[in-house]
């Protein structure tokens, strides 16, 4: 079965001289006001350059970041998207300041060809996380076609993601949400097999559902970053003063034992990167085995690990890869995420990126153009891997 089962998809609706109502995940990362990665603004053309084609009036929003002060309505603002937009698509990109006011609405009836409106982060107000029916009645007010482009926002229950969709008549997706979905059907239900997860990241709490809902399919799992001392702990090794999930050493033992117990392999580091202190890179020094010394604590896998995982990585028919391998912003202990980002590319197989840090540590060394797919949103992938539901994309789909 598809998750785009009775979803309407942008090229179903007639557009022309139509408000189209675009709601996108422009969430950036931004540093003194300059864009540092536009991954997400390039995943997002498609959709608009369709839109505008077919003459249609858009509206485009987003959030960014989580703004909680005065300070971050400056460092979060999306001025800097509007201007990145217009440079990609050589167009007028009119932004809204104030998209609770009534701005858009009149702008909209006198939007010409190559012109369009985009609202300031729409978690400035509170209104958004909230789903109010108010700030989705507003939106609503001037929204004929309304289109969730936004993965990486979906898993929200959100005024602009499920609130708006709920009071506009015609509702469906785009061409990234298309996308997104159908690669992660491929991974639940066509995957072929080998079948390879790589799961990094700090908490095992954070892949149980991934990992339980993929047990079945999955033939061997990699496990790297902090989550896993986790396991190494549940296998009796010493840990030293790593990052651990100590209530979920048992949860890690019960899940080695079933992974096991049905003929699958999990593969753990075999050495370790470690540090005394995390700010003292230049004294870093690599364990010989699995036991990191009490007073240290592990930063990266190590040699002989990111040897073994680049040469199962090889043997695989589909991979799926989330979290890193280590404290990878801090160059280095970068080099176990840099290993499996190039065993990744080097691969003859599937490889789909569950987005977050994997994806920024794939862009990182430019490896980005020999995966099969990275996606736009790393907590949107996990949670529809997981089986769980998208509320940005129930509410879209049409009942029987």
């Amino acid at each position: 079965m598809s998750g785009l089962s009775g979803i309407p998809s942008i090229e179903d609706f007639d557009l022309k001289n139509k408000r189209v109502f675009i709601r996108l995940d422009l969430n950036v990362p931004i540093e003194n006001g300059k864009i540092i990665d536009d991954f997400r603004i390039q995943a997002a053309l498609p959709t608009i350059r369709y839109a505008m084609d077919k003459e249609a009036k858009v509206i485009l929003a987003s959030h960014m970041g989580r703004p909680k002060s005065k300070a971050d309505k400056q460092r979060l603002s999306l001025e800097p998207v509007a201007l990145r937009l217009q440079e990609l698509l050589d167009c007028d990109v009119i932004f809204i300041h104030e998209p609770d006011e009534e701005a858009a609405k009149g702008l909209l009836p006198g939007l010409k060809r190559k012109q369009l409106v985009l609202l300031e982060n729409l978690r400035f107000s509170a209104l958004e996380e909230e789903n109010s029916h108010e700030m989705a009645s507003h939106l609503a007010s001037y929204t004929d076609i309304y289109i969730n482009d936004a993965f990486g926002a979906s898993h929200r229950a959100h005024a602009s993601v499920v609130g708006l969709p709920s009071i506009v008549k015609q509702a469906g997706i785009g061409f990234l949400m298309k996308k997104e979905i159908s690669m992660l059907d491929q991974v639940l239900y066509q995957a072929e097999t080998p079948f390879m997860a790589v799961l990094g990241g700090s908490k095992v709490s954070d892949k149980i559902g991934l990992v339980e809902n993929l047990l079945a399919k999955i033939d061997t799992f990699i496990i790297g970053g902090a989550m896993a001392y986790t396991f190494l702990a549940a296998k009796g090794f010493q840990v030293g003063s790593s990052k651990l999930e100590n209530g979920k050493i048992n949860l890690a033992k019960e899940l080695i034992n079933r992974i096991e117990s049905r003929g699958k392999k999990i593969l753990l580091p075999i050495d370790h990167v470690i540090v005394e202190n995390l700010k003292a890179a230049a004294q870093s020094t690599e364990t010989t085995n699995e036991a990191i010394p009490e007073g240290w604590m592990a930063v990266d896998i190590g040699p002989k690990t990111r040897k073994l995982y680049a040469e199962e990585i090889t043997k695989a028919a589909t991979l799926f890869w989330n979290g890193p391998m280590g404290v990878y912003e801090i160059e280095a202990f970068s080099k176990g995420t840099i290993a499996i980002a190039k065993a990744f590319a080097a691969s003859s197989g599937t490889t789909i990126i569950g987005g977050g840090d994997s994806a920024a540590a794939i862009k990182k060394v430019g490896l980005e153009d020999q995966m099969t797919h990275i996606s736009t949103g790393g907590g949107a992938s996990l949670e529809y891997l997981e089986g769980s539901k998208l509320p940005g994309l129930e509410v879209l789909r049409k009942k029987d």
